[in-house]
């Protein structure tokens, strides 16, 4: 079959917007990337459910000792797969953030590890780079985001200069020369995106985004004093700051749920012939703790506990509607979350309801040991994820570019997401579960410092957590006695020692060195990669339908 090239129909006279008309039409129909056919509407829809700050032991599907029930996520995980060992890209959110999107450690910007603030940027994600949605909307796709974006955003003052981090700089925003933002989602691969620039409870500036525009600025100064406090600390790591009239907090998430809602209920009305792709992008379990009141008080577990109530009914709701809509047996739901919990938030759980949010693990948000970053993942898809499974593969949230370019039948070309792993033969369960699809993993904490995995093996190419501090304060209740002190990384055999309380950095000398050398080869400044080349994608086609 022939499919005419973007030069023919500039050539010929087309506009634009006509191009983009047809453009969509063929896709529509084939699902053309050059390489792979397939009709567009046999396609799945696509929705990532992306948690924030939500530890391995916060749903009680992983942690049958959790202070609380998550039954809808605990039944998603039995109607799907449930991943054991997945993790992270990163032990803070922004540079994780930039792994969803673009399949890729933060490393490969070649710029530091951080977490926006304020009018802070620009994106992470550079011009041109192709992200998740814009690969799936060369696939027929019609993309949407809403919720937390936090990869960093460029606004302008009077004067035309880029404005840099810092809460005082919000009040030097000149919106009309800074939107359309230049680097929003909707110059990133979205055809629609409802977002705040930072977390939306936490970091001025506390605006709402839609399609590049800012509908109200920031002119108002919130006080914290302003919210609700359960359990008179839970509204720890609110910064006050300037706002929009209007904003919410409290109902922060009901309102990313109802615009996530919203874009399906019109594709469905308007482009029911495509597929779509929504990243309900939510900011629980971030602090502060602000559970709706509709949700408040339905756990024993205090505000935390019933913040992640929330989320679990949100995402209860959110596949209910899908079926409603008579597509849930074809759409893939994902779950993740971007790291491990919040420091306070693991010692008030473990004080308080004896409830361990890092599920066990070593470490918290910002940490290279595993709490930092092993993280819950749950894939849904009825109609082609056989229901029951439980996976010890190695996986990172960077793998679900990789994933889904696999399904949608794109062929990735070696420099696109380079440290994506495509995981859909173990989410359809033909792969051998003995055989891990990934030979290795890369993970980075708060400081940017690298952690690599290989089997059971983990090397930290630093001392220490790689961010808290745990010489003062409440984290000195967890200081473990270092078992190499004259070391200068840390190597773990996570079979024996999933704690990571022994330091082989000595005794196994030459596995620290092949995974120094490793590590060396995977994060070089150019051309590095860990994943492979020449990724070749499934298809859809090609993947078992479940009868039911």
């Amino acid at each position: 079959m022939f499919v005419p090239s973007r030069r023919i129909f500039f050539h010929c006279g087309v506009s634009s917007v006509t191009f983009r008309a047809i453009r969509i039409i063929l896709l529509a129909v084939i699902g053309w990337n050059g390489s792979a056919f397939v009709s567009a509407q046999e396609l799945p829809n696509i929705v990532i459910i992306y948690a924030d700050d939500l530890g391995y032991g916060d749903l009680s599907t992983y942690n049958p000792e959790a202070a609380y029930k998550t039954p809808r996520l605990d039944q998603m995980a039995a109607e799907g797969i449930k991943f054991v060992d997945a993790h992270s890209p990163s032990t803070i959110c922004s540079p994780s953030r930039y792994g969803l999107y673009s399949g890729q450690q933060v490393c490969r910007t070649g710029r530091r590890t951080t977490a926006f603030e304020g009018p802070g940027g620009p994106s992470y994600i550079k011009r041109g780079e192709l992200t998740i949605a814009e690969m799936l909307r060369r696939q027929g796709y019609r993309t949407g985001v809403f919720g937390k974006w936090h990869v960093g955003l460029t606004w302008y003052d009077e004067a035309g200069k880029r404005l840099g981090n810092g809460f005082k700089n919000a009040l030097l925003i000149d919106y009309g020369k800074s939107t359309p933002l230049e680097d929003g989602p909707n110059q990133r691969g979205f055809d629609a995106s409802f977002i705040t620039p930072n977390c939306p409870t936490t970091d001025p500036l506390y605006i709402y985004i839609e399609n590049g525009m800012v509908p109200v600025p920031a002119s108002m100064r919130h006080k914290r004093d302003t919210l609700p406090n359960p359990g008179g600390k839970w509204r720890w790591d609110n910064d006050e700051g300037w706002m929009s009239p209007g904003y919410q907090f409290v109902e922060a998430d009901l309102l990313f749920y109802e615009k996530t809602i919203g874009f399906i209920n019109e594709h469905r009305e308007k482009h029911a012939d495509q597929p779509f792709f929504a990243v309900f992008s939510t900011q629980i379990a971030h602090a502060p703790v602000l559970p709706a009141p509709e949700f408040s008080g339905k756990t024993d577990a205090g505000g935390r506990g019933d913040f992640v109530y929330q989320l679990d009914a949100l995402t209860g709701r959110l596949l209910d509607h899908l079926k409603a809509l008579g597509i849930d047996d074809n759409t893939l739901v994902l779950f993740n979350a971007d790291n491990g919990p919040e420091t306070m938030h693991t010692v008030w759980m473990r004080q308080d309801h004896e409830h361990d949010a890092a599920g066990g693990y070593r470490g918290m948000k910002r940490d290279g040991w595993e709490g930092g970053h092993r993280v819950p993942f749950i894939a849904r898809w009825p109609s082609r994820i056989p229901a029951g499974q439980v996976s010890s593969q190695l996986t990172n949230t960077t793998d679900i570019f990789a994933t889904l370019a696999s399904i949608a039948g794109y062929k990735l070309p070696d420099d696109v997401a380079v440290d994506s792993f495509d995981m859909l033969p173990a989410m359809i369960g033909t792969q051998d579960e003995n055989e891990s699809i990934r030979p290795h993993m890369l993970t980075q904490s708060f400081r940017g410092q690298f952690q690599i995995r290989q089997g059971a093996w983990k090397y930290l190419d630093h001392m220490g957590s790689g961010g808290n501090n745990y010489d003062r304060g409440v984290l000195q209740a967890y200081v473990l006695p270092e078992s190499a002190p004259e070391a200068t990384g840390q190597l773990y055999n996570l079979e024996t020692d999933p704690g990571e309380r022994k330091n082989l950095f000595f005794s196994e000398s030459a596995k620290r060195k092949e995974l120094q050398a490793l590590l060396a080869e995977l994060t070089r400044e150019e051309n590095g990669r860990s994943a492979p080349l020449n990724r070749e994608p499934i298809g859809v086609k090609n993947i078992p339908v479940i009868r039911r």
